[in-house]
């Protein structure tokens, strides 16, 4: 037991070395795309902490919309600080959510898949209808940049990619340290007893209801900021970065990566995001990504169902096994 607790302390920063040291050998291009890839790997965690109660949405993507316009509007029209607004976008995405539970969860399984599909369109349909205060279809551009700090000779520019993948770096280990808190207590405890049997849930007086509607909150709050993280350094949204193309993305990465342990989705959107940038980037395929997407997804539901978190496993076996083989060699 302490030789791996030892173990995984020392993983643990040998990984943090790694994140702080990443975009110092990047280019400015990659550097971007790293900025990207940790908002990704909120968004879809964020997914993944909703269908821990068993249920699917194709109207995530959606409610990273919900944050990054309300955080986009508020700093715009009200005069917000950065900081507050995207806080505040958060917060309103997750209060959208608390009303969309109402009609949605009187519905179950495919039915809520649909229902969920249907409520995201409705609220991009709203952005695209009012150019005032969601700039209709174009959306919203020059969007108020986080502010940068001077501290004496400290000068921290949030333009620069390097500087603003620090700060989504450390949203965003926060808040997935919130989520594994969360999940390993009582109410996570609950939100799988409920995944695997609600009706056994309900009947010993688990408010089944009231525990998806919480997850669907704490969820679409993360959801939120990582759409906000994206609009402040962007600069500008509009509602088609919020499509069901996109949502399909976010299903992709969790599939592939598989939600049945912590790091799973973290894997699928690391792979597919390298894989996007490296291999289709450089053969020209960006534009047969959706196409690639979709053979990726049916590939590994019929060949890898539990995704690659179940091959994990083995290869730590097998490491294991075959150092364990190699000390033997050595004595």
């Amino acid at each position: 037991m302490p030789e791996t607790r030892a173990l995984r302390i020392s993983g643990a920063l040998a990984l943090a070395a790694a994140l702080v040291a990443l975009p110092h050998v990047l280019s400015f291009s990659q550097q971007e795309i790293l900025v990207f890839l940790v908002i990704n790997v909120l968004l879809v965690m964020s997914y993944r902490f909703l269908a821990l109660t068993g249920e699917w949405s194709l109207g995530h993507v959606v409610m990273m919309g919900v944050g990054a316009y309300a955080s986009a509007i508020v700093s715009k029209r009200l005069g917000f600080p950065v900081p507050l607004a995207m806080f505040t976008g958060a917060a309103v995405a997750a209060v959208v959510a608390w009303l969309l539970s109402f009609p949605l969860f009187r519905m179950k399984g495919f039915y809520f898949l649909i229902g969920s599909f249907a409520a995201g369109e409705v609220i991009r349909l709203l952005w695209k209808r009012f150019r005032d205060p969601f700039g209709g279809p174009k959306g919203l551009k020059r969007i108020d940049e986080l502010p940068d700090i001077e501290l004496g000779a400290l000068q921290i520019d949030f333009f620069d990619p390097v500087a603003y993948y620090y700060f989504c770096l450390i949203v965003v280990v926060v808040s997935l340290w919130f989520l594994f808190r969360v999940e390993r207590s009582r109410v996570g405890l609950t939100f799988h007893a409920i995944h695997w049997r609600d009706n056994l849930a309900a009947s010993v007086g688990v408010d089944t209801r009231g525990y998806r509607t919480l997850a669907l909150v704490i969820a679409s709050f993360f959801a939120g900021l990582s759409g906000t993280l994206f609009a402040h350094y962007v600069g500008a949204i509009n509602p088609n970065r919020f499509s069901v193309e996109e949502m399909v993305y976010v299903l992709t990465w969790a599939i592939v990566g598989g939600t049945a342990t912590f790091y799973g989705p973290i894997l699928g959107v690391v792979l597919l995001t390298a894989l996007n940038e490296v291999v289709f980037r450089e053969l020209g395929l960006e534009q047969a990504r959706p196409l690639i997407y979709g053979v990726v997804l049916i590939a590994f539901v019929v060949f890898l169902p539990r995704g690659i978190e179940s091959v994990v496993p083995r290869l730590l076996r097998v490491g294991g096994g075959l150092s364990l083989s190699g000390g033997r060699r050595g004595t």
